[in-house]
């Protein structure tokens, strides 16, 4: 599906939504464009001594709720057309859990393995100098996504500070804790997938330790989301990455493998235990589990492999694993899907307490942290479930239609002349 363009994904639920909540095209029409998109050429001097241009992009899609908020990500495959959907799709999420932010996503077309660390400051600050007209606290607030880390946000905030004269922690979030990041913001998007599987469980009478799980991916969300399902008793029987897929119906070891990929780069590569076997990534999509937690990259579940799938319920931990074709095919046959939008909200939520923590400068414990965090996603999903129970609708649609009434309803009291 080379053609795929995943911002038409999202305009084509958005205008059904729209549709579906009985808005004119004028209601809504300014959130089918970004409010501003920058493309920068990012000269590097390489280690080697040579001059490396790399090509990077922040859209700012809607600020009619705050400041732009959404990740950076560091990806070969990043274009005009993934930030620009990123950025939106962060301007849904930011609405449904009820955040004074609007949405943006920023993108270099880079593979950070290929670069040293000192390659990566370099071209972290490069970007940083670039797009500074467009971003501050008040403005556009980045965060770390595919292929970025904390490092490289202690670095924005070090480098945006200098150019400031002055040090400016929440210009970024998902820093380090020792340059005024958040406690539980790491864990804080796998965590809320738990959390919403866990209210979505509590709907159909059951509880976490009642289900089987497969999942792809498994980077921060995936690892940190499954660690966690499993300490709640969730049985998974599969995870797979880029370097391989792991089956043992009996249970895998999520402790043992949690530990070795953290310590291997996030890498699963060379990974082995006791009644393991390797599968294909086909394979783990198409297993008999309750839940599949999607946590890698767009366009996993299409019109070419969703009808193997088996699974009852599908946990969007990644952005986009779910194309429209697929999302209509599963909710035809009884299978449910926890939309992205709603389900890996945790990240954009602890980085707005982080946010908050800067501009206070009054630091929370991780308790407290991950006590917000649990209402706020419960909120979230309950609002979203009333939507589809209210309009008897699929899960992506009722997520969108209850950020899009919030968009219009905010812009409306705003006012609007042009």
């Amino acid at each position: 599906m080379s053609d795929y363009n995943p911002y038409q994904n999202l305009l084509n639920t958005l205008d059904e939504a729209a549709q579906t909540l009985g808005y004119e095209q004028n209601d809504y029409e300014v959130l089918r464009h970004p409010e501003r998109e920058l493309a920068v050429s990012l000269p590097i001097r390489m280690d080697n001594g040579q001059i490396q241009v790399f090509t990077g992009y922040r859209t700012q899609h809607s600020t009619i709720l705050g400041p732009a908020k959404g990740g950076l990500r560091f990806h070969p495959d990043s274009d005009e057309n993934e930030v620009r959907a990123l950025a939106g799709w962060m301007t849904i999420k930011n609405a449904i859990a009820r955040l004074p932010y609007g949405g943006g996503k920023g993108g270099i077309k880079v593979d950070p393995k290929t670069l040293s660390q000192r390659e990566q400051e370099r071209l972290t600050r490069a970007f940083v100098r670039a797009i500074r007209p467009i971003i501050g606290v008040e403005q556009d607030v980045p965060a770390p996504d595919v292929g970025t880390n904390p490092q490289i946000m202690a670095w924005f905030a070090d480098e945006y500070s200098a150019l400031e004269g002055r040090w400016t922690p929440g210009v970024v979030t998902g820093k380090p804790l020792q340059v005024g990041g958040s406690l539980g913001r790491n864990e804080a998007t796998g965590r809320g997938c738990m959390f919403t599987l866990k209210s979505y469980l509590a709907k159909k009478g059951k509880t976490l330790a009642d289900v089987t799980l497969a999942v792809q991916g498994f980077g921060n969300v995936g690892s940190v989301g499954s660690l966690l399902m499993h300490r709640e008793g969730v049985k998974i029987t599969a995870i797979g990455d880029v370097n391989g897929c792991f089956y043992n119906p009996n249970g895998l070891d999520i402790e043992a493998a949690y530990h070795y990929a953290n310590a291997n780069g996030r890498s699963l590569a060379g990974y082995t235990e006791e009644g393991m076997s390797m599968i294909s990534m086909e394979e783990l999509l198409a297993l008999d589990v309750d839940v599949l937690f999607m946590a890698a990259l767009e366009n996993q579940l299409n019109a070419g492999n969703m009808e193997k799938v088996r699974a009852k319920v599908i946990l969007e931990g990644a952005n986009g694993p779910t194309t429209n074709d697929a999302d209509k095919y599963f909710f035809a046959n009884g299978i449910d899907v926890l939309p992205d939008v709603l389900t890996n909200g945790g990240g954009v939520v602890v980085s707005y307490y982080e946010w908050v923590q800067n501009k206070a400068g009054l630091y929370w414990s991780e308790a407290e942290v991950n006590d917000k965090l649990e209402k706020n996603m419960k909120m979230s999903f309950d609002e979203v479930w009333d939507t589809q129970e209210q309009y008897q609708t699929y899960p992506r649609l009722a997520a969108y239609m209850t950020a899009l009434r919030r968009l219009t309803e905010t812009r409306n009291l705003k006012g609007f002349i042009g």
